[in-house]
């Protein structure tokens, strides 16, 4: 699958530093995303979760942080449970824009994704960051 790459780009009336807070602090993320296990740090892995009411712990989403220069760039691999394994990269960028943040998302790698489960998934996945990213103005808001 060529051109299998998401981009999107909203804008902000915050501050780099406050977009970047939600982008990588736990109590942030479970705002807009999902619970995470702990706060993204370099060089480490991370999960997103979600807790059950017997108080088990599933991951959503998972990879490992592979560079974080606040508050302009965050880079991570991502993989989910329907990847079968195969990880991608998705990539944050944080602009100044008019008194605000321009933010931009650059999810990459899908095709990693055997056959035509990566079309299924490059759909899906689409559409799961265009909602998380309305959940994402909702909470800078």
């Amino acid at each position: 699958m060529t051109n299998a790459t998401i981009t999107k780009s909203v804008f902000f009336n915050a501050s780099r530093e406050t977009v970047w807070a939600f982008l990588t602090e736990k109590e942030k993320l479970a705002l807009w995303f999902q619970p995470a296990e702990s706060d993204l740090v370099e060089n480490q892995e991370y999960a997103l979760i979600q807790k059950a009411d017997d108080g088990s712990v599933t991951k959503l989403c998972w990879g490992t942080v592979l560079e974080m220069d606040k508050p302009s760039r965050l880079v991570y691999s991502f993989t989910i449970k329907p990847l079968g394994g195969a990880m991608t990269t998705v990539t944050w960028t944080l602009e100044e824009a008019h008194g605000g943040t321009k933010l931009s998302l650059r999810h990459e790698g899908i095709c990693a994704a055997e056959g035509d489960v990566a079309t299924g998934l490059l759909m899906r996945l689409d559409e799961g960051w265009d909602k998380h990213l309305t959940s994402l103005r909702a909470a800078i808001a």
